[in-house]
């Protein structure tokens, strides 16, 4: 079991050094190696409750995304 601040602080940080401002959970999922699915996708999910990250969606699929990163694509309509 892996450490759930230690999950919660990479997801931030990849987040942040990430090239597109939306990310799926599978894309996290690559950046652990001794973390469950389920560690990770409940980490994710406590940063949204923390407002660190947010859920964007396309229409058909949800992403997580840091919530300056999704204004700024909204706002030049990305």
């Amino acid at each position: 079991m892996a450490d759930k601040e230690q999950v919660k602080a990479t997801i931030l940080e990849k987040m942040n050094a990430a090239k597109k401002p939306a990310l799926y959970l599978k894309d996290m999922h690559k950046w652990f190696e001794d973390a469950k699915p389920r560690e990770i996708k409940n980490a994710a999910n406590e940063l949204v409750k923390e407002s660190k990250l947010m859920f964007w969606s396309s229409g058909s699929s949800t992403m997580y995304a840091l919530p300056e990163r999704a204004k700024d694509e909204d706002k030049r309509g990305v």
